[in-house]
């Protein structure tokens, strides 16, 4: 999982609650099982204007020029709500998203999230608000997130955000599931070699 420290993206926003894990990566497009792939089809009923996804919505902010390669998103309340799909997560990395910023999200998809590297950052409405003022005022401005200084820092903006400990030192350290098991790599083989051979799998 790639490490997560300090990052500055441009920041695109999508001005809406309740943003569903089917509208991020609709159901006809769970169709494998590898984490890549799924970018192209991200938010695909919004940002195309045909199922063949040859024709992008012009009125879709992603597809706008000022937000071009934008690698932060911004969005309101209750964020990644419906299925529990991890898929969701995976179109928006794939896509090339390192952080999603909301004043809440769902509890599946943050937990989805923060195992895949993906930020789910919080921050008060209010400020929420503000970063939206700027981002539609000066499209392209980059936000910077600092997971050090637990910082978010938009044009002249600067907030501070919170994160479970051990969520943001797997995200410091580039640490999954698998990551944090193989630290106990020495431990296990050695719990194996004093297993006896009838506890042994076959």
């Amino acid at each position: 999982m790639q490490k997560f420290t300090v990052y500055e993206g441009v920041a695109v926003p999508l001005d809406m609650a309740n943003i569903d894990t089917d509208q991020i990566i609709p159901k006809q497009f769970l169709l494998a099982v590898s984490r890549s792939g799924f970018g192209k089809h991200l938010f695909h009923d919004w940002r195309y204007l045909d199922d063949a996804e040859t024709k992008p919505n012009p009125e879709f902010n992603l597809n706008k020029g000022g937000y071009q390669g934008a690698t932060i998103l911004v969005a309101r309340d209750n964020f990644g709500c419906g299925s529990s799909r991890e898929h969701a997560p995976w179109a928006l990395q794939d896509y090339g998203f390192r952080a999603v910023i909301a004043p809440s999200f769902a509890s599946i998809f943050n937990n989805n999230a923060l195992g895949n590297g993906l930020l789910p950052l919080r921050l008060k409405v209010e400020e929420v608000d503000r970063i939206f003022g700027v981002l539609v005022q000066k499209p392209g401005t980059k936000i910077e997130i600092s997971l050090v200084d637990m910082t978010v820092k938009c044009d002249e903006l600067t907030f501070s955000f919170e994160l479970d400990p051990f969520r943001r030192h797997c995200l410091l350290e580039g640490l999954d599931a698998i990551s944090l098991t193989l630290q106990h790599e020495a431990e296990i083989k050695s719990y194996e070699g004093r297993r006896q051979k009838w506890q042994s799998p076959l």
